[in-house]
């Protein structure tokens, strides 16, 4: 008798070099995020704003090897609360683990890290100039480990319930849901905890560069492709779709903000067309995969108008969401969950009634979509607001006034980010 030797799943070069190209990219929105924020703020806010993203590619990125890809992807425990696998506890059982689509199983986890870094510093827009660098620094860990790893398992992990609703699960290409539904509303209700920044609205709060905050929007443009193309996880016809539909929806959310602007105050400001550029690409990143180039259009289209009034509604109610973290993501993001049900390509409304054995409408999905996003608004800004309640117990939250008007600069990592006289 012969022994058969088990078989290996080969690896698909091509596959594998999109994805750690994808891998690279997503990591480049970090420091595309923190030129954004950074421009935005005061000038003797500027570095701590730009530390509030670096620090969690170091902090979570660690979690993310110890725990967070097990609690993501994992196995079920506690009712599916999370999921767990000992093989994946310091990624020590996937050494030579290459997954099904033909790349190495620690592409696909340091490619999915990517995302876990930058959900949490998404909040940091929304209470930006206010908050002490430090509970920031154990929030983002908790956040991550108790906000965005099980809404990650329940959306994307094989036996997550969200994943399994209806024929096809709940719709969350590349992280609407996940990233920044979650951030933005966690962001709001961070925003709305810790009360203004002293002086706003009276005080003018003016950005000290927005070339920085151009550029910025940039690279999170280039570092897009990777994040919605490379959720694919192949290197085909959903990878071309998706970076496809991307584009498309960058350029028209640009457009629309600039002629919005443009009707409603007479100019069409950079930080306008910059806004517009991400509400684009916010709202499309559920949709990437589903949508064709005229149904990203409209999302684009869409997505402008509806953050643009929703900031309008900010400024109308007074509270400061510093950076219109929930302005831009949170509103962003259900924007795009929902209207996406009504803009699928045939070719996936087809495989759904396949899969259903029957009929599967538009409205049956939509159901699936609002219970997907109600679901994540209520989970974030509950678990926020206990994790900001508690950690408020131990650690002050909020700055001080005193370290607030020195700016955060000054007052928490004893430097300034620019050689000038007059920090403010």
């Amino acid at each position: 008798m012969v022994a058969t030797l088990p078989t290996i799943t080969p690896i698909d070069t091509g596959a594998t070099a999109w994805m750690l190209t994808s891998t690279a990219l997503v990591l480049l929105m970090i420091p595309g995020l923190a030129m954004f924020y950074g421009g935005l703020v005061r000038s003797k806010n500027v570095l701590g704003t730009i530390m509030h993203s670096f620090v969690a590619m170091g902090i979570i990125a660690v979690l993310w090897v110890i725990v967070g890809y097990s609690m993501c992807f994992g196995k079920n425990v506690l009712g599916g609360w999370f999921g767990w696998s000992s093989d994946y506890f310091f990624l020590k059982g996937i050494d030579t683990s290459i997954m099904s689509a033909g790349v190495p199983e620690y592409v696909f986890s340091m490619f999915q890290g990517k995302f876990a870094i930058i959900a949490p510093a998404l909040i940091a827009g929304a209470f930006a100039e206010r908050v002490s660098f430090k509970a920031y620094c154990f929030f983002i860990g908790l956040w991550s480990l108790l906000v965005y790893n099980p809404l990650c398992h329940w959306v994307w992990a094989s036996d997550g319930f969200l994943f399994n609703l209806g024929p096809k699960g709940a719709i969350d290409f590349a992280g609407g849901t996940v990233v920044h539904i979650s951030a933005g509303v966690s962001g709001l209700v961070a925003a709305l905890y810790l009360g203004a920044r002293r002086g706003y609205p009276y005080q003018v709060i003016r950005p000290n560069n927005l070339v920085i905050t151009m550029l910025g929007a940039g690279l999170l443009w280039v570092g897009w492709f990777g994040f919605n193309a490379g959720s694919s996880v192949s290197s085909g016809l959903s990878t071309a779709q998706a970076l496809t539909a991307t584009q498309v929806a960058a350029a028209s959310g640009a457009l629309a903000w600039m002629i919005i602007e443009s009707l409603h105050q007479g100019k069409a400001t950079a930080l306008g067309f910059a806004s517009g550029i991400l509400a684009g690409l916010v709202a499309v990143t559920p949709a990437a995969g589903v949508v064709q180039p005229y149904g990203a259009m409209i999302i684009g289209l869409a997505a402008s108008s509806i953050c643009y009034l929703a900031i309008m509604v900010k400024n109308r109610l007074g509270y400061d969401d510093s950076l219109d973290a929930f302005g831009i993501h949170g509103v962003g993001g259900i924007t795009g969950a929902l209207l996406l049900t009504f803009l699928i390509r045939p070719s996936w409304m087809a495989e759904a009634a396949a899969a259903a054995g029957g009929t599967w409408t538009l409205w049956s999905q939509l159901g699936i979509q609002a219970l997907a996003v109600l679901i994540a608004i209520v989970y974030a800004a509950v678990m926020t607001w206990v994790l900001i309640f508690v950690l408020n117990k131990f650690i002050r939250f909020k700055s001080s006034e005193e370290d607030e008007m020195a700016g955060l600069d000054r007052s928490y990592h004893g430097e300034r980010g620019y050689g000038m006289l007059n920090p403010s």
